[in-house]
């Protein structure tokens, strides 16, 4: 299983720092954060394999995919990097931080834990599948397809943003659904695997969202002993996007060194 290097957007000049969006999306994802660093660090949001302008390839798991990262940190002549990433990414992150630890200067994992998680996209990609199937005549028809598996405007407006017209005038996806969906319940809901990480990383939790819960704490200082949690009030999941603001502000003063994060109890 080799490597491949990874569709990637730059600004800035100063420390590297890789961020990753979650399933289903793409560089442009965590736009906002990589705005905010770009005035002090070197920013690169990548497509994940399989996503966005990155290549495809039939196998996909945290291992391979956290490995593209380092290639890619390889092509570009970056010895060391601190790393950001939301969901999936997130898991990338971490999967790449106890793999590679001499590569990655920091961690900042957005709303995931280092645990297996049970199904929770089967519908979205029942509906992505439909999608791809159809002659799809404009981006409306497609949305009143996910309408009848997800009903919220959001969600649906983000996964719409994998909908491209080519220059045959057709719609397509720019994922590789079948590998997605191949590797979904073993590679890609797997916990992240290794000894530890012993540099400083910060999880950043959605106070609505249940994908970093109590009961996770073991784990979590188990494998990340350097950590901490800090909670966003009022936010789901998506807490990037709800609250940019104060989510740029946390991972800009991690990232600068500044100690504003608390002990591991939420």
């Amino acid at each position: 299983m080799s490597a491949m290097l990874l569709n990637h957007r730059e600004r800035g000049s100063g420390s590297a720092v890789v961020l990753m969006h979650g399933m289903f999306g793409s560089l442009g994802n965590l736009g906002s954060v990589a705005r905010a660093l770009g005035e002090n660090f070197r920013t690169l949001n990548v497509d994940l394999r399989n996503h966005g302008g990155s290549p495809h390839d039939p196998s996909m798991d945290l291992s391979s995919m956290a490995a593209d990262v380092v290639a890619t940190l390889d092509s570009l002549g970056i010895e060391r990097a601190a790393l950001l990433g939301h969901s999936l990414g997130g898991k990338v992150a971490m999967q790449a931080a106890l793999s590679y630890p001499e590569r990655v200067a920091k961690l900042v994992v957005a709303d995931i834990a280092p645990v297996r998680y049970v199904q929770s996209h089967s519908p979205i990609i029942e509906a992505l599948g439909v999608i791809e199937q159809s002659e799809i005549g404009d981006r409306k028809e497609a949305d009143s397809i996910l309408a009848a598996y997800e009903k919220d405007p959001g969600v649906r407006g983000f996964l719409l943003q994998n909908l491209l017209r080519g220059e045959d005038g057709k719609y397509r996806l720019r994922l590789n659904l079948s590998a997605i969906a191949a590797h979904y319940f073993q590679g890609l809901m797997a916990a992240p695997e290794g000894d530890h990480y012993d540099q400083p990383t910060l999880f950043i939790k959605g106070e609505n969202s249940a994908y970093i819960q109590s009961k996770h704490r073991d784990e979590i200082r188990r494998l990340f002993p350097r950590s901490s949690v800090e909670v966003i009030g009022g936010t789901g999941h998506w807490l990037h996007a709800e609250k940019p603001q104060e989510f740029n502000q946390l991972v800009e003063q991690f990232m600068r060194g500044s100690d504003v994060y608390g002990p591991l109890v939420w």
